[in-house]
């Protein structure tokens, strides 16, 4: 196997106890700091290159984003890492009872084209936080952003204990052979399978961050344009290829006939008259993703866009009115700068036609009456929700970030998730070697009298209830 000296080196690194210490994490930790500051124009160059994506959007959601979630851990890392104590029985209060947060060894990380940088360094933060040796593939399909991980980062990393791996569908099939301590992967759920089936061999634990098809329920409730303006933003936000982009609208037929026009309208105010012309959107990654794209505009009616160049991969930011369950925009995650409208008679139906369906990676909601958002976030279940916006809650590093389901992933992770994610959580318990004749009663010969003492001692008890002696 061609990484196996690979996988080797770093075991190796692992076994010596070289990533455990707090000081050679922060030290890492640090170090991609120093890449994220010093290398800021190369990752808005590639992201450009690889797919158009504005500079804006690249800086915040590639740079400063990734800044936050490291800086929030080497804030919290010490806090993180010390042993957490818990409750103990009567037997055991001279005893010492916690929870060691060990590194897993030698894990995988692999990272998607849409998000290049995030969504390899978020990972890559926990991953190194937790103290482990980390392999890295970026995606090949964002090449240009490839080239820069692949010879940048390792200046900044310790090479013995953390590499990048470059590698399509052949490669990363002959580097999955290999025996790894944890994956974690992002991207299409067909591919998490074949993930899924490789850890399986080994019995490796993954994390899978697929796709969602996101539905996005607006009542008659709301502010139209504040409702267009945060949709139409978290839609084409990287020309719509984000997992947790609103996938759908479900509204009823009177709030798509108002909902049109503030549409409209909140595309020409972000790209103008001629969102092709506009410096703030992006393009699709490939041709292969392109054509599917392209195919999806046969459902319903093209009420607002729908113009495409083929050479440039460019899609208009596209509206689809009357769209039925049946159509092929609803039968795929769009991952693309379309957004369908299904029409739907209330939010009863709304939530109905939801939950009919694998639960999503999101779900968002939107109207003035809270009750309304609560409700929907009390009758469905999705790995994320957010109301009366789309995208936002992904920026708190505070809240897990994960899918639920077949379709959308298992796992999570952000923040303190990502550092949980990528430790192994030891109980441990260190007793004291006197009062043996605390142990007594657990020794044979069993009594009954034994067993009460044991009861007694061991039993937890519902809150509320006493015991009479």
């Amino acid at each position: 196997n061609p990484y196996a000296g690979l996988v080797s080196r770093l075991r190796a690194s692992w076994l010596s106890g070289r990533t455990r210490p707090m000081e050679y994490r922060v030290a890492q930790l640090e170090a991609l700091g120093r890449f994220l500051e010093e290398r800021k124009e190369d990752i808005l160059e590639a992201t450009a290159r690889d797919m158009g994506k504005p500079s804006f959007e690249a800086y915040f959601s590639e740079i400063l984003l990734c800044k936050s979630e490291l800086n929030n851990t080497l804030n919290k890392l010490s806090c993180w890492m010390k042993d957490e104590h818990v409750d103990k029985s009567l037997v055991m209060q001279l005893d010492s009872a916690f929870v060691r947060k060990d590194p897993y060894g030698v894990v995988l990380v692999i990272a998607p084209w849409n998000y290049p940088v995030h969504l390899l360094l978020v990972p890559l933060i926990g991953a190194i936080a937790a103290g482990n040796c980390v392999i890295i593939k970026p995606s090949e399909t964002s090449k240009h952003t490839e080239r820069l991980v692949a010879e940048v980062l390792p200046c900044y990393l310790d090479n013995d204990c953390f590499a990048v791996v470059t590698a399509g569908v052949e490669e990363t099939t002959k580097l999955l052979e290999n025996k790894f301590d944890y994956i974690f992967f992002t991207g299409t759920p067909s591919v998490g399978k074949i993930i899924m089936t490789a850890a399986a061999k080994h019995l490796t634990p993954v994390t899978l961050e697929l796709g969602g098809k996101n539905p996005c329920y607006v009542s008659d409730t709301c502010d139209v344009q504040n409702v267009a303006r945060r949709v139409a933003w978290g839609r084409f936000f990287n020309a719509g290829q984000t997992c947790i982009a609103p996938d759908y609208v479900l509204c009823t037929v009177e709030m798509q006939e108002k909902l049109m026009p503030a549409l409209r309208a909140a595309i020409t105010e972000f790209f103008g008259s001629n969102p092709k012309e506009s410096p703030d959107f992006g393009r699709i990654v490939g041709d292969k993703q392109f054509r599917r794209i392209r195919a999806l505009l046969s459902s319903g009616r093209v009420a607002i866009g729908g113009q495409t160049d083929e050479r440039e991969r460019y899609i208009a930011p596209t509206v689809l009115a009357d769209v039925l369950p049946s159509d092929p925009a609803m039968q795929e995650e769009i991952f693309g700068p379309i957004l369908p409208i299904v029409v739907v008679a209330n939010m009863d139906e709304a939530i109905d036609f939801i939950n009919a369906r694998p639960r999503p990676l999101a779900i968002y909601a939107f109207s003035c009456d809270s009750k309304v958002v609560n409700e929907v976030l009390e009758r469905t279940s999705s790995g994320g929700f957010c109301g009366n916006d789309t995208l936002m809650h992904v920026t708190l590093t505070s809240l897990p970030f994960g899918g639920i389901g077949r379709c959308h992933g298992l796992g999570k992770y952000h923040g303190k998730f990502t550092f949980d994610t990528f430790s192994h959580h030891r109980g441990c318990l260190h007793r004291t070697m006197g009062l043996e004749a605390l142990n007594a009663p657990r020794y044979p010969p069993y009594s009954q009298q034994k067993l009460g003492l044991l009861s007694a001692a061991f039993e937890i008890k519902r809150k509320g209830m006493c015991t009479l002696l």
